[in-house]
């Protein structure tokens, strides 16, 4: 089986502050791996460092060993790598199908003087990224929501329409940043079950950030913890629970402990 996405001595700095330092991964096919990390940790730098967003000061990313440092964001998504955010971006004000079909634009295939002149081509594909929007509307059974303004949708099924549209582009790598971020309970029950389904359906490589112990534990056999831009634990979630720099990351030392430490 051959490596999928491969980071090997990935830093970036903002300015002077160092925001990841020396991040290595490598995600085979098929892998649900879950990223935590305290706020602040990098684990969002990570992201937009695949994805193209920015460009890392320092080492190698490469996706289905083709590298991605120094490609935009757009040819990114043309490889095969989708992603959701942390903060939901839909075209609020556009229906719920449109927001879906224009997850696939990037890969329509008609000529911009088909589309000024709607010729036959631009109406045939146009056809198809919608039928296929619609398909993957009932699949997340939102395609009685269609036509309604995607801003209406409940928070709940806003989130599930973002990754519906991600998956508009037929990704192999989906990365999903905070996906149960402002979800009440029996939402993130409903995430959960749903990023499962996603993993088993669609055949995909997912990569998770979540600050939900919850979702995390619950659906990833492989956790790396960051904290300060530095990964300090990898494992299951069995491990993950029971590092203690991963304990300290997100509760603090002991303060006896620090007491004996040298100054």
């Amino acid at each position: 089986m051959s490596t999928l996405l491969n980071i090997s001595g990935m830093t970036h700095f903002f300015g002077g502050l160092r925001a990841v330092s020396d991040f290595d991964m490598a995600l085979e096919p098929g892998d649900l791996t879950g990223l935590i990390g305290p706020n602040g940790a990098g684990k969002t730098t990570v992201f937009n460092l695949i994805t193209g967003v920015y460009h890392p000061t320092r080492g190698a990313i490469s996706f289905k060993g083709k590298p991605l440092v120094g490609l935009k964001p757009h040819d990114i998504a043309g490889l095969g790598i989708a992603r959701t955010f942390q903060n939901i971006r839909l075209y609020g004000d556009l229906p719920v199908w449109q927001n879906v079909a224009l997850g696939r634009q990037f890969r329509v295939k008609y000529s911009i003087p088909a589309a000024i002149l709607r010729l036959p081509a631009y109406h045939r594909e146009e056809a198809e990224i919608r039928e296929k929007a619609m398909r993957l509307l009932t699949l997340f059974k939102l395609d009685n929501r269609a036509n309604e303004i995607a801003k209406n949708l409940p928070y709940g099924e806003q989130r599930r329409l973002e990754i519906c549209r991600a998956l508009s582009s037929d990704p192999q790598l989906l990365l999903l940043d905070e996906p149960a971020a402002g979800m009440n309970p029996h939402e993130v029950e409903e995430l959960i079950q749903l990023i499962q389904w996603v993993h088993r359906e669609f055949k995909l490589t997912i990569l998770l950030i979540e600050h939900q112990m919850q979702v995390v534990m619950g659906i990833c056999p492989h956790i790396v913890a960051m904290d300060f831009g530095e990964i300090i634990a990898r494992g299951s979630p069995a491990e993950i629970q029971g590092n203690k720099r991963v304990i300290e990351a997100y509760l603090g030392k002991d303060e006896e402990e620090e007491e004996k430490e040298p100054a």
